[in-house]
């Protein structure tokens, strides 16, 4: 499993924000994208336990769900990918 993966669609401004900081802090991450396959949007449903995207889940099995940039960056840190 990669260290961070990230499931979101194009149409979703939470995803583009949280997608473009991941790529602003050359983070590396897998993207899934929801619209893609009903298989991803259930995986990603089933991490969050709800519809709402985006959903990044880091490798030691945390995850976030529409998070803002502060808690997204938090997660790096305390991980130390960022």
């Amino acid at each position: 499993m990669a260290e961070v993966t990230y499931y979101g669609a194009d149409w979703c401004t939470d995803c583009r924000r949280s997608k473009a900081f991941l790529n602003a802090n050359s983070v590396e991450f897998v993207e899934n994208n929801v619209e893609e396959s009903a298989e991803l949007a259930a995986k990603a449903e089933a991490i969050a336990g709800r519809k709402n995207i985006p959903v990044i889940q880091f490798k030691d099995g945390a995850f976030l769900v529409e998070p803002s940039d502060a808690d997204l960056k938090a997660a790096l840190v305390e991980r130390g990918l960022l």
